[in-house]
C-alpha cells in the first residue's frame, strides 16, 4: 500500500512563491494529482503528472500559475505555486490514482496524503 506525505505548507504573504512537496512510499501509480480544499468548500482538482511519460494537466484556475513536476528517483512530486493570493488558502493535498488518463475528479484517486495547510495573508 503506497503512504503519501505532503510537506512544505505555510503561513506566506500575498505575491510570494511556495513549493509542496508529496513523497510517495511503497509501489508507485500511475498519476499523482494535487488538490486543494479552501475552509467551507469542496475539494478541488489542481493539476496531475504521470510517473512515465511526464504528462501534465492543470485547472484553468491555476493555469500559469502553478507548476507540477516529479522526481521519479526520489518518488516525490512537486507543485510550486507563484503570485500567491489569500483566495489560495487551503488545505493541499497529493494523491494517486491508477489511471493513466491524469482524472481531474477525486473519486478516480485511490490513496490520500493527510494533507498541508497553506494560508496566503494579504
Amino acid at each position: 500500500q503506497v503512504q503519501l506525505v505532503e510537506s512544505g505548507g505555510g503561513l506566506v504573504q500575498a505575491g510570494v512563491s511556495l513549493r509542496l512537496s508529496c513523497a510517495a512510499s511503497g509501489r508507485t501509480f500511475s498519476t499523482t494529482g494535487w488538490f486543494r480544499q479552501p475552509p467551507g468548500k469542496e475539494r478541488e482538482f489542481l493539476a496531475a503528472v504521470d510517473w512515465s511519460g511526464g504528462r501534465t494537466s492543470y485547472a484553468d484556475s491555476v493555469k500559469g500559475r502553478f507548476t507540477i513536476s516529479r522526481d521519479n528517483g526520489k518518488y516525490t512530486v512537486y507543485l510550486r505555486m507563484s503570485s500567491l493570493r489569500p483566495e489560495d488558502t487551503a488545505v493541499y493535498y497529493c494523491a494517486v490514482a491508477a489511471a493513466s488518463s491524469l482524472p481531474r475528479t477525486p473519486d478516480e484517486y485511490t490513496v490520500w496524503g493527510q494533507g498541508t495547510q497553506v494560508t496566503v495573508s494579504s
